[in-house]
């Protein structure tokens, strides 16, 4: 995907940066805040429920019932103690993820991205963390899988204004994770048939700390 020019982007949400990435890092607090007071929590859907395993429709309507979408998910994820949420994991088929996640030195990053896209990285930048993984839809179960520990995303805020963000470490791992869902993939999927089998078999055996959809 060609990268925006930065005078477009300043039309967004968030500020941008010199390089033209989303700064999301500035009103953390009041801005995640506002989005949990206009919004409902809503039960996650766990692994086995057919959302989750397809790809998800654009967005292409960035009217009200998006942002109530938004504001559902910020309410969602702080229920359930979450660092990012899909919107497929509250059942919606829609290409949209919100995040409130540290990275590895402590800064807090919130923000949203619809229609996400990861950009590909360059051999020599492409460092890989091998560290725990979880999942809101897997309740309970916690596996190690390497992901680089570098990610950048392009996608659209809530408006729809073009929109680049850039994470490292545990931020990273956060922008692959949400954005793999909404294509269809748990982190589980990464996976090798031991280590998936492990996972489901620590979700069996622990109780959601969360209301969450049931399965038929």
């Amino acid at each position: 995907m060609a990268q925006q020019d930065t005078d477009q982007q300043h039309a967004g949400v968030l500020p941008v940066d010199d390089e033209g990435y989303v700064v999301d890092t500035e009103d953390c607090e009041e801005r995640e805040t506002a989005w949990r007071e206009s919004g409902t929590s809503r039960p996650i859907t766990v692994v086995g429920n057919p959302v989750l395993h397809k790809e998800c429709g654009d967005v292409t309507e960035f009217g009200e019932e998006l942002r109530q979408l938004v504001a559902d998910m910020f309410t969602s994820q702080r229920t359930a103690e979450g660092v990012g949420l899909a919107a497929n994991q509250i059942g919606v088929g829609l290409k949209v993820f919100v995040y409130d996640c540290q990275d590895d030195e402590g800064v807090r990053h919130v923000g949203v991205v619809c229609n996400p896209k990861l950009v590909d990285l360059p051999a020599e930048r492409r460092r890989l963390d091998d560290n725990n993984e979880g999942c809101l839809s897997v309740p309970g179960a916690y596996a190690e899988l390497a992901r680089p520990d570098y990610a950048e995303v392009t996608g659209q805020d809530e408006r729809g204004n073009p929109i680049k963000v850039r994470g490292t470490g545990y931020f990273a791992r956060c922008l692959q994770h949400e954005t793999d869902h909404l294509y269809g993939y748990l982190y589980i999927d990464r996976l090798s048939k031991r280590d998936r089998k492990d996972a489901l078999r620590q979700m069996g055996e622990n109780e959601p700390r969360y209301p969450v959809v049931a399965n038929d």
